[in-house]
């Protein structure tokens, strides 16, 4: 690891244990992990980004980590599908929060929220599809910050932007903490994670299990 990757590593740990804090303090309700079968309470914050409309039916969020491999594989064969068939038809309205697995999920995140707002979800998408040009873990990448930089690019960032987006203390602190404030207030400990109108759900991992947990929530409130 050269000098360069070894401080923004650094810059991203100092922001995980500095920013819990400031961020539960803003942001956090009552504290501790929920029991089985409660439902949860989810307050939108303007750290969120969403996809479909607020007066959808159905409340869908999720938790993931750029880095993670089974985060990935859901965005590329479950999520084009919930988009298509649920959040474009008025359904669900999806909000993505990421929960970070190490620093390096910070920085990408951070370089996320540098952009447009409009270009979120596709520089995220396009960090999903490439994990292999930029994740060291599994991985030949001699050089981690010079491997976001060529990602940077491809979204038409240069690399003094990308430097500043990944050094900017007081967004990773935000970003970092949201990870934490998962954790605490929903028991929320690995990636992805699902949260559908309050309940945490397991079996959105596969489509089938996503379809059906999203189509019993739509009839029960057809019923009502």
């Amino acid at each position: 690891m050269d000098r360069k990757q070894l401080v923004y590593g650094l810059v991203g740990l100092a922001a995980i244990a500095l920013g819990i804090l400031a961020y539960l303090v803003v942001f956090s309700g009552p504290g501790g992990v929920p029991e089985s079968g409660s439902k949860l309470t989810i307050v939108l914050t303007p750290m969120d980004h969403t996809l479909g409309s607020p007066k959808a039916a159905i409340q869908f969020v999720e938790y993931a980590a750029p880095s993670c491999p089974h985060c990935a594989h859901w965005n590329e064969e479950v999520f084009s599908q919930l988009k298509r068939t649920y959040i474009d038809t008025g359904k669900v309205h999806y909000v993505f929060r990421v929960f970070a697995l190490s620093s390096l999920d910070v920085a990408v995140e951070a370089m996320a929220r540098c952009l447009p707002s409009e270009s979120y979800f596709q520089f995220i998408d396009m960090m999903f599809r490439n994990q292999d040009k930029w994740d060291p873990d599994g991985n030949n990448i001699p050089d981690v910050h010079a491997a976001l930089i060529n990602m940077g690019r491809i979204a038409g960032m240069s690399a003094e932007q990308v430097d500043t987006c990944i050094s900017n203390q007081d967004e990773l602190k935000k970003i970092a903490a949201i990870g934490e404030h998962a954790n605490k207030a929903y028991g929320i400990n690995g990636t992805p994670s699902f949260i559908i109108d309050g309940e945490l759900n397991r079996d959105a991992v596969t489509w089938q299990g996503l379809q059906d947990a999203l189509n019993a929530k739509l009839q029960k409130q057809a019923k009502k």
